[in-house]
């Protein structure tokens, strides 16, 4: 296997290359201006480690994979072409209206309670460029308007002349029939051939998403179309930087369906969060590949801390309408939970409480925090961790980054000690337990509004300040098991290399397993194997079009399922492709017992209420090459290293400074103990062992902190 795989975060650009069993983790500054820039020092970096000519590397590697936070960026800046939309005659003002909770879509709780201020966003699609068609399919796809050729050529003129960039086409019931969408998408094509200058992007709301749900299946069209020029270029600018170094091979792209693709065949909508949804892709094979059980996954980079569950049995959690930016989408998406809680988090003054908030906010890389001293002059959690002797100045980032701690305490005294009427170190040790109880109470809540308990889990901690705060934030979770990955400071990189190629495609379908009512099970057999047939053909084509042989594609069906009327819905994997009978069926309804009742207690169960399916889900894939990991298991008769020296360390739970051991990577060794408060620094990253806690490395990098 010969791989690189790229993460761009907001802060740093992660590269996890792979060369014949060679595993070598690298890490740049994000360039945001251009990001081939970053990805080019990641990329030099690894080579250099791995001793390989770049050129050479590039010309052999099998694949370069891709994932950014590129689309995310474009929507908080609002950086976009003018997106025009055609509708269903009488639905011009869905859009706009958005729905009663659109104020706070996209928002932090706080944001979302306080009513007096709160307003809407500023629609990606205008009013004055929304336009209907005369036309209308009922809900069973049944064709009771014709449209009317005429009157789509008017209204697709009147949107290119007041400045639409592109055009998004979105019509009632059109996942049910899309005959009338498919219609104007050659009427514009007639209109403005693509081989003109005068062609513009189309995108159809059937082909994006086949959920039901008008507003949301648009909103999820017009956010696509918002990204598309960007995404494009900015995937054009990779590739040719690519082919210029040699690589003639199709870059792939990583999407937040936990698969991959060609960039042919990938929707922009599909590129938001795609690395940290890596991240949580490698936590899943670390998982079932070692046995660790019921494992969350915690991604703290420089701008974020991304939460992710791996429970064990294989139980998917997606987001059925996840928020983006602040826009509510229909699209197939591993579940995520964000937090503005990274190394980079601007900390400040809260005058309401008289404390000390975290983020969201962040320095990012340019300035990045006041140490970088690349002029930020706001304090951050890394200037905390420094103050707080944390952080070896001259060994950040492998030394690649020189860390002044004076404009950390200049930066901080500023800020926050006057308000506080505080010294330094007692305002960095608030700002460490703050981000720290932060995270924990994010992780706690995202466990147990899913039924889980954070004490079954074990905290999986990666990203540049993973093993950095992992103690602190387990102490204030309750939790007593901690596992720093192999290659855990480029971990969610490392999961871009383990991506399959896939496409998941749905369709919302109203399915009765069980009716109460007559106390029938479902009989429509021919109709669900239909529909799952033509998702199957869907998924295989996509595959098959960038040039993988159909005897390799692989399909799994998985349904959104739920008792009777309730909100909760349940996303279950089935082991089965076709359903051609009653034992079918009951197989089906034992799967989602099992797994309801694994996750919300034995008895939770209510098939008397019903059992019905919200949408039927269709992965195709093709099976690949991954990274081995070798075995986690904590050894016996282990023996304690010899630090390389000691420094004085500041805890949150200890007065005064605390004469701590400090070890380099050599102490990372299988048959080694560290007990805490210890502190160990590597090329990457940085371990802090804090007090009550102890370290016990394994094979291949990965290290537990298990308490003492």
């Amino acid at each position: 296997m010969k791989r690189i795989s790229v993460d761009i975060g907001g802060t740093f650009t992660d590269c996890f290359f792979a060369w014949d069993g060679l595993y070598v983790e690298a890490k740049a500054l994000t360039t945001h201006h251009n990001l081939a820039q970053g990805f080019n020092e990641a990329l030099d970096l690894a080579c250099s480690r791995a001793g390989l000519d770049r050129d050479l590397v590039l010309a052999e590697v099998d694949s370069v994979r891709y994932a950014t936070t590129l689309g995310t960026n474009a929507l908080i800046e609002g950086k976009g072409p003018r997106v025009g939309a055609l509708v269903t005659h009488g639905f011009e003002d869905t859009i706009p209206l958005s729905r009663g909770r659109g104020y706070g879509e996209g928002l932090d709780p706080s944001k979302q309670q306080n009513m007096p201020d709160a307003t809407r966003p500023d629609p990606l699609v205008p009013r004055s460029l929304i336009r209907s068609v005369k036309e209308r399919i009922n809900s069973a796809g049944k064709v009771v308007v014709s449209l009317m050729e005429d009157d789509v050529r008017t209204q697709v003129r009147e949107l290119v002349d007041n400045g639409a960039e592109a055009i998004v086409v979105s019509l009632v019931n059109s996942t049910e029939n899309p005959v009338h969408e498919q219609q104007i998408l050659e009427i514009i094509l007639d209109e403005y051939p693509a081989h003109e200058l005068g062609a513009i992007p189309v995108l159809l709301g059937s082909q994006v998403s086949g959920r039901k749900g008008e507003y949301v299946r648009a909103t999820s069209t017009i956010v696509d179309a918002f990204l598309h020029e960007i995404m494009f270029h900015a995937l054009g600018q990779l590739s040719n930087n690519l082919r210029g170094s040699g690589y003639d091979k199709p870059m792939l792209v990583i999407h937040n369906s936990g698969g991959m693709a060609q960039s042919n065949s990938t929707d922009a909508l599909q590129t938001i969060h795609s690395g940290p949804i890596a991240g949580v892709g490698a936590a899943q094979h670390l998982a079932d590949s070692t046995g660790l059980g019921n494992v969350i996954s915690t991604d703290m980079g420089g701008t974020s801390f991304d939460i992710g569950l791996v429970p064990e049995g294989g139980v998917k959690h997606y987001d059925f309408q996840p928020t983006i930016g602040r826009w509510l989408v229909s699209v197939p998406m591993i579940h995520l939970l964000t937090l503005g809680a990274g190394g980079g988090s601007i900390a400040s003054y809260d005058r309401i409480h008289h404390s000390v908030q975290i983020g969201p906010e962040s320095a990012g890389s340019d300035p990045g925090p006041a140490c970088y001293d690349r002029g930020g002059l706001r304090p951050t959690v890394t200037d905390a961790d420094l103050v707080l002797g944390y952080l070896d100045p001259d060994n950040y980032a492998n030394g690649y980054i020189k860390l002044n701690k004076k404009r950390s305490i200049y930066a901080i005294d500023e800020v926050l000690s006057d308000e506080l009427n505080m010294d330094t170190v007692e305002v960095a040790k608030i700002v460490k337990n703050a981000v720290d109880e932060q995270m924990a109470i994010g992780m706690s809540k995202e466990l147990r509004v899913r039924g889980y308990l954070p004490e079954d889990f074990t905290m999986l901690a990666y990203g540049g300040n993973g093993p950095l705060h992992a103690c602190g934030i387990a102490d204030h979770a309750g939790i007593r098991r901690i596992l720093a990955p192999p290659f855990s400071s480029v971990f969610s990189a490392c999961g871009a290399g383990n991506m399959k190629p896939l496409h998941i495609h749905e369709r919302g379908s109203h399915v009765v397993l069980y009716n109460p009512t007559d106390r029938s099970l479902y009989k429509n057999y021919g109709e669900l194997n239909r529909v799952i047939q033509e998702l199957e053909a869907k998924g295989k084509e996509d595959l098959v079009r960038q040039g993988y042989n159909p005897a390799d594609i692989r399909h799994s069906l998985e349904m959104d399922l739920r008792y009777g009327n309730q909100l909760v819905t349940t996303a279950v994997v089935f082991d089965i492709n076709r359903v051609n009978g009653v034992v079918d069926v009951l197989h089906l309804i034992r799967t989602f017992s099992d797994i309801y009742g694994q996750r919300y207690g034995a008895g939770s169960q209510a098939p008397e209420a019903g059992i019905r399916a919200q949408t039927v889900r269709v992965a195709s894939y093709v099976e690949g090459d991954v990274v081995k990991f070798d075995s986690i298991d904590s050894g016996h008769d282990r023996t304690m290293p010899s630090p390389i020296g000691t420094r004085q360390v500041h805890f949150v739970k200890i007065d005064g400074a605390v004469d701590t051991p400090v070890y380099d990577a050599e102490a990372l060794h299988h048959q080694h103990v560290i007990h805490g408060p210890a502190i160990v620094t590597t090329e990457n990253t940085t371990y802090l062992v804090e007090p009550t806690w102890r370290l016990e490395p394994t094979s291949q990098g990965a290290v537990w902190f298990l308490k003492d």
